[in-house]
């Protein structure tokens, strides 16, 4: 047998062995695989998830076993030290030799740590393996318990280093991020995008410090600070350096490889090294002068160097790389594409910016108005996918490409079908497939979901940036085969949502339990379970209480369970509207269980800090009082936020305080597929926000303009303009059958408004069906509403009356004992959880 041997069992070393063992001719090699780390690959790209759970073999690319069921001898723990090409041997750190026919180097790449004085010392680290996170979770450790106000740095604003930033807030340390340039992430972010990431990274709590350079650090054994100039010092306990990356190359130059000016192993389109049976893949290797840091490029390098050595010498690595990237970066969505950066004699670029939602978009067009050639998304890059086939596969873009970023409400993202695109276009970079590959997996080679695709084809088991275009690939080629296409609830239920619906309606089903043996297979799971507490909520109007045991956590205790433990306890206060005795009432019951106090942006005040234990008790003074529960921790209506209107404000036009009242309490407790935000606008100056919720209503000359669909959050949507100058009966008809059409027909966890990029026909089929009533159903959808309406309880009343639900409320279930390991730290005048 010919031998093989990889040095590096990093993602694309590992990416290599999977490529090979999949080709049939591989039975004739024997691969030998080094690792210098003393486990087997795990995935880099993911590492800062390592701090959420501190479990290693989640990150885990394979396990020790699959290397051997494939006949792959996987030597970890142990360095290679030496190449001998005239032999063909390569020798360890151990003083062991072995044979090779083909070489494989996919050494990856070391950080690269800047020349600064002190640089050496404790508390310094780097951020790249999962020996050195869990040296920096000790090292965290050590300091909170000296300071629980200890400060971290990160060394560098790139991609790595806002990854570091994250891990540095699991750490629960005060996090810094310190970057040389005038901007964050510079090689992939323009100046206004890189400043929209920046506002939105402050507004979570990072500390961001550009143009800095470090001139040395502080301390005497460990670090305490950083100096960037004479009176230029940040005072830090712990430090990440994140500064790039360096070939690791020092294996090459031992052998004399061709080298690059720089570093990095020169290889020609075939990975071929300069010597002939020596490869190079992956972050070690130069190709067209450059060194890609992105698994993509290192993925296909692994398959070609494959095909190489099986003799299929036609495959080459393309002359160019797309360097395209989708990532989430602490919880923001950053994507570029194609050009990014482009000069104007070259073409026009077209932004959109929205600072308040921290929301960046540019794409840039050709010249004549044709083509697009890139492009940059910041807090919202739901669009990437698309935009990213469009611009690989030279497809047309509209008239107006500006349709291309427009929110929804502006005219529209201007997509056309994923069945649009070419067989050719690369769906899945990570793992190099195509559409065509997709779509045959179902039309020619039998597979009938999603799942059975991504066995077959390894589409979205990269990064998952592609799982969405993939999904819809899916779906559509099972219609376009006639084949049903079913987004069922779980494994345990045959059904949507829609028809689960419908079966626990018209069978009268009472419970989980029937449900289960009625319409079910098996025990059920924490999917179904929540979905049909929603079902039988919306249907009946129950309240949590009646069956607590399939809620979420947050629902089975009617309260918002917060890090550390604790919940929150948020009474309703519709339309923000609070007399000065209740607000005594909070004031009380805050200072007597020392309870953390927030106004919140939905108009009303939150207590949080509260043991489990003292809710009833809470909640009983506060029910006295004339609160009722606020449905905070509940999907269903949360508040309808209102400005102060004609009774107040000299422009107001309408009494939007009232009239915010009056739908916040007729929809209170309304349990629904999403929870479900309202505003009431007294003007077109728009205070309450109304179009930012999934429905709001704006006051006008002549009645209210209602709209519909919009959201906050991770991916922000301005609500659409459903019906104009209405009166108060219509708008509050409009709604109802809007509301229970909604609650109806909608998946699981699906909010107004991808709800309605969903639904067939859009706005306009929703218009025919709520005001032109053209199935003939808004009747139904206004009895059933009443309905649900005249049955509202409040349940934290029914808590407290009853001793039964009240028994649930112990931090013990076999003790009365209280939780006496929680700790606060003070914060202002106030307190908060010690970080973790």
């Amino acid at each position: 047998m010919k031998k093989i041997i990889v040095v590096g069992n990093g993602m694309v070393g590992y990416k290599f062995c999977e490529k090979f063992v999949a080709e049939a001719e591989s039975q004739a090699y024997k691969i030998t695989v080094f690792g210098e780390e003393p486990r087997p690959a795990y995935d880099r790209v993911h590492l800062s998830e390592y701090f959420e759970n501190q479990d290693a073999d989640a990150l885990e690319m394979a396990p020790r076993a699959w290397y051997e069921e494939h006949g792959i001898e996987l030597i970890t723990g142990e360095r290679v030290a030496d190449i001998h090409r005239a032999k063909k041997t390569i020798t360890t750190a151990k003083e062991r030799e072995f044979e090779y026919d083909y070489l494989v180097l996919a050494t990856g790449s070391s950080p690269f740590v800047p020349p600064i004085k002190g640089v050496e010392k404790k508390g310094v680290f780097v951020y790249r393996t999962i020996e050195d996170l869990e040296g920096m979770l000790a090292y965290a450790a050590e300091l909170k318990a000296k300071n629980p106000d200890a400060k971290a740095a990160v060394l560098g604003g790139g991609l790595l280093g806002l990854e570091a930033g994250k891990a540095v807030l699991d750490m629960g340390l005060e996090p810094h991020i310190v970057e040389f340039a005038p901007k964050l992430m510079p090689r992939q972010l323009d100046t206004r995008s890189s400043q929209v990431l920046k506002l939105k990274l402050e507004s979570i709590g990072l500390n961001i410090h550009l143009s800095k350079a470090t001139n040395q650090i502080l301390g005497g054994d460990a670090i305490t600070g950083m100096e960037f100039g004479e009176d230029d010092v940040l005072d830090v306990d712990m430090l990440i350096i994140s500064a790039g990356i360096r070939p690791r190359d020092e294996l090459a130059k031992t052998c004399d490889l061709e080298m690059g000016v720089r570093g990095g192993i020169v290889v020609d389109n075939k990975m071929k090294t300069s010597d002939p049976n020596i490869y190079a893949i992956g972050e070690v290797a130069l190709y067209n002068q450059m060194i890609y840091g992105l698994v993509a490029p290192g993925y296909d390098m692994a398959g070609i160097a494959v095909k190489q050595i099986l003799g299929e010498t036609e495959c080459l690595m393309p002359a160019d790389i797309d360097m395209s990237t989708k990532l989430k970066l602490i919880g923001v969505d950053v994507a570029s594409f194609g050009e990014p950066f482009m000069p104007a004699s070259k073409g026009h670029s077209i932004i959109f910016e929205n600072k308040t939602q921290h929301l960046y978009k540019r794409i840039n067009v050709s010249l004549d108005g044709k083509s697009l050639l890139g492009g940059i998304l910041v807090g919202d890059a739901a669009d990437y996918n698309m935009l990213h086939q469009i611009y690989l596969n030279g497809m047309k873009i509209p008239e107006d490409p500006s349709q291309l970023i427009l929110p929804a409400s502006e005219g529209g993202a201007s997509f056309g079908s994923v069945m649009d695109l070419p067989d050719t276009a690369q769906v899945c970079s990570c793992e190099s497939v195509s559409k065509g590959v997709i779509c045959c997996s179902i039309t020619e080679n039998g597979s009938n979901n999603l799942g059975d695709v991504v066995t077959e084809t390894k589409a979205t088991t990269g990064c998952g940036g592609c799982k969405p275009m993939v999904v819809d690939l899916v779906n559509e080629t099972l219609k376009s085969l006639g084949k049903e296409v079913k987004e069922v609830i779980c494994e345990h239920f045959s059904f949507n949502r829609q028809e689960l619906y419908d079966l626990v309606k018209v069978n009268q089903v009472k419970d989980y339990d029937e449900a289960l043996n009625l319409f079910g297979d098996g025990d059920g799971c924490e999917v179904c379970k929540p979905a049909l507490a929603s079902i039988f909520a919306t249907i009946t109007m129950e309240t949590p209480n009646k069956q607590f045991a399939i809620q979420d956590t947050n629902d089975r205790f009617l309260a918002n369970i917060q890090r550390n433990g604790t919940y929150s306890v948020v009474p309703r206060v519709a339309g923000g509207e609070i007399t000065p005795d209740k607000l005594i009432v909070l004031g009380e019951v805050a200072k007597k269980y020392d309870l953390y106090t927030k106004i919140t942006g939905g108009q009303r005040i939150d207590l949080f800090g509260a043991q489990i234990h003292q809710l009833p008790l809470i909640w009983k003074e506060l029910i006295d009082a004339g609160f009722e529960s606020g449905h905070a921790y509940g999907k269903s209506l949360r508040t309808v936020k209102s400005c102060v209107g004609s009774t107040w404000c000299r422009y107001g036009m309408h009494e939007s305080v009232t009239f915010a009242i009056e739908i916040e309490n007729r929809y209170r407790g309304l349990r629904s597929p999403h929870k479900l935000k309202g505003g009431v606008s007294g003007c077109i100056r728009e205070c309450a926000e109304a179009r930012g919720k999934d429905f709001g209503l704006i006051a006008v000359d002549g009645g209210w303009n209602l709209y519909v669909c919009g959201n906050g959050g991770a991916t922000p949507k301005h609500a659409i303009l459903f019906a104009e100058k209405l009166d108060d009966e219509t708008a509050i008809k409009y709604l109802d059958r809007f509301l229970m059409f909604y609650i109806k027909t909608a998946g699981p966890l699906v909010r107004t408004a991808p709800w309605l990029e969903k639904l067939e026909g859009g706005i306009e089929y929703l218009k025919q069906v709520v005001i032109e009533d053209s199935l003939g159903i808004a009747d139904d959808l206004e009895n059933e509403m009443q309905g649900l309406v005249n049955k509202y309880e409040c349940e934290w009343k029914q808590a407290i009356e009853d001793p039964n639900i009240a028994k649930r409320f112990k931090h013990f279930v076999n003790s009365d004992d209280t939780d006496d390991n929680l700790v606060f730290v003070p914060m202002r005048e106030q307190k908060m959880p010690q970080a973790w």
